[in-house]
């Protein structure tokens, strides 16, 4: 057995990077019926068409990753972030999903995904000084704030 480790990939290792990558996205698939995973998206957008926001993830069964969501700065504290989530979470919900969950560090969201309803399952620690990442967790009948 050759064992190799690398900072860097390069030339050949990436040659097996994209086998690895394979493998697993072929034993998943013999595993789960990964193809029923959906994209989601909402968007927030001014008069101007310009977008301002936006929430992006995925369902999967009764299960709803919210995986990005951003607003420009100069519109931050103002509700767009959680009328995203709203809308995000609502066409999930249309879908099914009545699980919700997220992950963000200690220096984002965490706050607002409390507002939410959302609990922390799981926290991480060892990042920069001071930064976590946390697991949140929302399900359907949870508190949250009117819509």
């Amino acid at each position: 057995m050759d064992w190799t480790l690398h900072d860097d990939p390069d030339g050949a290792d990436r040659i097996a990077a994209r086998l690895i990558d394979t493998g697993l996205g072929e034993a998943n698939d013999a595993a789960a019926a990964l193809h029923e995973v959906r994209p989601l998206a909402c968007h927030a957008r001014d008069a101007a068409g310009q977008i301002v926001g936006g929430a992006v993830g995925r369902t999967w069964g009764a299960c709803c990753e919210l995986q990005q969501l951003w607003v420009t700065p100069e519109r931050r504290r103002g509700g767009i972030g959680a009328a995203l989530v709203r809308r995000f979470e609502a066409l999930a919900a249309q879908r099914g999903c009545t699980v919700f969950y997220l992950e963000t560090f200690s220096f984002q969201a965490p706050a607002l995904y409390r507002r939410l309803g959302y609990e922390v399952a799981a926290t991480i620690a060892g990042f920069a000084p001071g930064v976590e990442k946390h697991l949140m967790v929302r399900r359907q009948n949870s508190s949250r704030l009117a819509p």
